[in-house]
């Protein structure tokens, strides 16, 4: 059964990040966008306030009700989630963040690096941990989803060691296979130290639009839950 929510927003973000080593070429991902997009498009359907933040490359939702807000690297994303994060009820990070990126130092923002027969070595950095810091400034009232894109063998261990590490209310563990197809199998898995206790599977790989449908019927009541739980909390 379609949940409605039109007392709620949802922020997402979705899609890849690029890291400039130059004005022309990037560390990329091949992140599509195609499941952070149906999310946006299935809840604005049931009546939520909905934010896309959508990277470069991305495939766009198709309601024209979406606020749609584009970023290109994790630092442009880490300040679109600064800035839109207070004003939601319930965070889901979809984007496909990068782990790495050029040292400043290696970085030609208006020239091209040439080709050498000697090649070429990149100093990277370790990009800042986007999910964490959203947990550490969100509020109590708010619902934090996060993703967790690994291999088949370690899918559910990675997924309960990302929930914890990061303090975020679920996790969504789906296998490498997900990256770029029309097609998911998933696990939404809650985290029990913040009052979710919750493991539940779409079985088998179903189109990203109908999973968009079923993590909103499994995240609708948690995300009233938690509004109310909060409110009744400080009132006197």
């Amino acid at each position: 059964m379609t949940q409605t929510s039109p007392n709620l927003h949802l922020l997402v973000t979705a899609g890849p990040t690029y890291e400039p080593i130059d004005a022309v070429r990037f560390i990329g991902n091949r992140s599509s966008g195609r499941l952070g997009s149906a999310l946006a498009d299935e809840a604005t359907r049931r009546g939520w306030t909905v934010t896309l933040l959508l990277g470069p490359n991305a495939i766009a939702p198709s309601d024209p009700r979406v606020r749609l807000v584009r970023f290109q690297s994790t630092a442009d994303l880490q300040a679109r989630l600064a800035e839109f994060l207070p004003h939601c009820d319930v965070l889901v990070m979809a984007a496909a963040v990068a782990d790495y990126r050029p040292a400043p130092e290696e970085i030609d923002p208006l020239g091209k690096r040439r080709r050498s027969k000697e090649g070429m070595t990149l100093r990277l950095e370790a990009t800042p941990d986007l999910l964490s810091g959203c947990s550490s400034q969100a509020r109590p009232d708010q619902l934090l989803v996060g993703f967790a894109l690994e291999p088949q063998a370690q899918l559910m261990d990675s997924a309960r060691a990302k929930l914890a590490r990061k303090s975020i209310d679920l996790i969504v563990a789906n296998p490498l296979e997900t990256m770029d197809s029309s097609t998911i199998r998933a696990w939404l898995i809650g985290n029990a130290d913040r009052g979710i206790s919750l493991e539940v599977s779409t079985g088998e790989a179903i189109p990203k639009d109908c999973f968009a449908a079923w993590l909103l019927d499994h995240l609708t009541p948690l995300a009233h839950e938690r509004a109310a739980s909060e409110r009744a909390r400080v009132q006197p």
